[in-house]
This record gives structure tokens, sequence and C-alpha cells, in this order.
């Protein structure tokens, strides 16, 4: 059986590429008529007196709960553990309590030696870990609240740009909570005027 024969290669199209193509246009991302805006509300903080704390004591397999007042250093083992800030969430929104914490490291020859500067997470331990070979110290909640929640973010959300369509429900306003809206008092009411 003799080989079927192949068709003659097309020749090959030269398109000419121009030499100055256009620039892209840029794409329209303002807002649409029947877009939806969703505003994200900054996270709150609380902020906390005093941090607590737990540590683990190798050797012997101790674990201590201590705790510290912002600004003060407490030891544990070698370790100076001091505490600068802690916060906490409010309870309506997720579980976050982290602090800024410091710890330094008293050496046998006395001196002192900073060896942890960073941010501590309760829900992760592991995140920001102390790395001694015989202590571990880790975050665990904050206590004595001292303000109300204040927002992280001070920039009021931006408005979107164009009216909402004729028709759409407007969104409720209310007073923020612990507030105390003013009584309503009722205007005064003039008595009839009688001639005799």
């Amino acid at each position: 059986m003799a080989p079927a024969p192949l068709a003659p290669p097309q020749a090959s199209r030269n398109v000419p590429v121009p030499a100055n193509p256009p620039p892209p246009q840029p794409t329209d991302t303002s807002p649409q008529p029947d877009d939806t805006v969703v505003t994200v509300t900054p996270t709150q903080k609380i902020e906390n007196g005093r941090a607590v704390f737990s540590g683990l004591d190798k050797i012997t397999g101790r674990t201590i709960s201590f705790d510290a007042a912002i600004g003060e250093t407490v030891q544990f083992g070698a370790l100076q553990v001091t505490a600068r800030a802690c916060y906490t969430r409010p309870p309506t929104e997720a579980t976050n309590t982290d602090a800024f914490v410091q710890v330094d490291e008293v050496t046998l020859q006395g001196e002192i030696k900073r060896i942890f500067t960073g941010w501590m997470f309760a829900s992760s331990p592991g995140l920001h870990a102390v790395e001694h070979p015989i202590y571990d110290v880790w975050l665990t909640d904050c206590a004595s609240p001292l303000s109300v929640p204040i927002a992280q973010s001070t920039a009021p959300p931006t408005p979107a740009a164009g009216a909402a369509p004729p028709g759409a429900p407007r969104p409720r306003q209310t007073a923020p909570r612990g507030t105390v809206a003013p009584p309503v008092v009722p205007a005064p009411v003039e008595a009839p005027v009688t001639t005799d």
C-alpha cells in the first residue's frame, strides 16, 4: 500500500503589525446605579491596664500564670517581662487579644539582655514566641479595661459617588451604644381665652 500524498504546506500570511499600537483604554471603575456599596466598619479595640501571661519552666515542667500592670516589670525565672500595651475587642467582635511586650534576660554575670520586643497574640501563642532554652512566656489575656472601645480607623467612610436610585431604601441611622437620647418635651399648650 502506498503512503498517501501529503498536502503542500500553505504559505503563512505576513500580517503587518502597527508600529505604534493604540494605548489600552482604562476600565471604568466608577460605581454604577445598580452597584451595591458595602461599607466596612472599623474594628474596635479596648485598652486594658493589665496583661495576663503564662510561663513554662522547661526544666521542672511547671506552668505559672502571672499578670503585670502596663509599664510594670515582672520577674519570671531569669526573665523580666514588661507589658507596654494590652488590647482586647468588644464581645460583639471576634476575639483578638494582643499585647506589646518586652522581655529581658538576666545573665549569670548580672547583665540584662533584651531577647524579645514585639506583639504577642493570645489566639496564636507560637506566632511571636519568646525563644529561650529554659523558659517560655506567652500572653493569655488582658484585664482591667481602661476605656470604652476606640476605633482603629479614624477616617469616616466616604459616600458612594452618585445618588441612590429612586425608591431604594435609605440606611437606618441609630445612636451609638451607651448614649441616651434627649427626652422629648411637648410644646406648651396655650389655654383658650374667654371673654365675659
